[in-house]
């Protein structure tokens, strides 16, 4: 029997009486990272990072939660267990497994690229790696952030010179903070959609430093937005909400701005290629450094990467399904669901 299990339920080891992000209510529940496809609601009792929980409670409301250190280990059952850096979000772990010699790492969402704000990615060794493949396609190689801040800025500048406000979208937890660390905040005024404001303030209050920045409402002047930077969640795109901004230039910051055809879909005006899941080639170092010699691949181009690390790398690798969403689901857009060759499935 193997030590993780792929229940209706989420990732289930049997042996310690435990789910890793369980997308069905559970008894325990461990938890990668904060964002809603994979902390969900109805658990009896949670576990994360101490860095995950405060903004897992903001959401989440007064559940049972309890967290540990990044590399504190921790028996369950004869089990042991610890969370390492994934670098996605600020909080957010890989979890490793260990019980009679055997190691496994589920890897939850992840990125290499050291963005600053999160813990930096940690590689773990194990015997079996579970690893998403949001952007698993060699298509998507990213630009270093700091180039694509630049870009962001240069636009910023632009838009103000044209006397247009810059209105930028990114997913409320984790992107927006990253992109607030990314402004210039020289060029002008920062203002925030409510609901990312709200986490601003539970980030901010342990010690993670973002810029100053305002709610966005209908008490402040049209005058007040014109050359400013707004960031928004994608949901609010289009709604009547977005109707207290003067004239605008609107982009989206994602790793699916790799796809011009998202961007022309979304009807924005520009796209940011700046995502906080791995690229195809960190997706492949994660492997790598992983020493894994078995993969299981979730999420994402799955049925494509795992053939892959088959043909081409030699891995034993495997297919599982589950209820996580990629980042285009948490932009709350149809479209590339990243699921083709699904009828094409080798499971664990």
């Amino acid at each position: 029997m193997p030590l993780l299990e792929f229940s209706e339920k989420g990732i289930f080891c049997r042996a310690a009486g435990v789910y890793i992000d369980p997308w069905r209510p559970v008894e325990r529940a461990l938890i990668t990272h904060g964002h809603a496809d994979h902390s969900r609601w109805g658990h009896r009792s949670y576990l994360c990072t101490e860095t995950a929980r405060p903004v897992i409670r903001h959401r989440l409301g007064d559940v049972n939660i309890q967290s540990v250190k990044f590399g504190e280990q921790l028996e369950i059952n004869g089990v042991d267990f610890s969370f390492h850096p994934a670098g996605h979000i600020p909080g957010s772990a890989q979890i490793r497994v260990a019980h009679k010699g055997e190691v496994w790492v589920v890897s939850g969402d992840y990125k290499l690229e050291n963005d600053g704000l999160s813990e930096p990615f940690e590689p773990v060794r194990c015997h079996t790696f579970i690893t998403e493949s949001t952007f698993g396609l060699p298509v998507f190689r990213w630009k270093k952030q700091e180039d694509v801040f630049g870009e962001i800025n240069e636009w910023w500048r632009a838009n103000k010179a044209e006397g247009k406000m810059s209105i930028l979208a990114g997913y409320a937890l984790g992107k927006a903070q990253r992109l607030l660390r990314g402004l210039d905040s020289s060029i002008g005024a920062i203002f925030t959609h409510g609901a990312i404001e709200s986490t601003n303030q539970v980030i901010r209050k342990q010690g993670i430093p973002l810029p100053k920045t305002r709610r966005a409402s209908t008490n402040v002047l049209k005058r007040d937005y014109t050359g400013a930077m707004a960031i928004v969640p994608p949901s609010a795109l289009g709604t009547p909400w977005m109707r207290q901004f003067p004239p605008a230039s609107i982009g989206l910051a994602s790793g699916w701005m790799a796809m011009s055809s998202t961007r022309h879909r979304r009807a924005a005006d520009r796209g940011f290629v700046l995502s906080d899941h791995a690229d195809w080639d960190g997706l492949n170092e994660a492997i790598t450094l992983s020493g894994a010699e078995r993969v299981i691949v979730t999420h994402g181009y799955t049925a494509i990467f795992r053939r892959y690390l088959e043909e081409e790398r030699g891995i034993e690798a495997y297919e599982a399904h589950t209820e996580f969403e990629d980042e285009l689901s948490e932009m709350n857009k149809g479209g590339d669901s990243g699921e083709e060759g699904k009828g094409n499935t080798k499971k664990p």
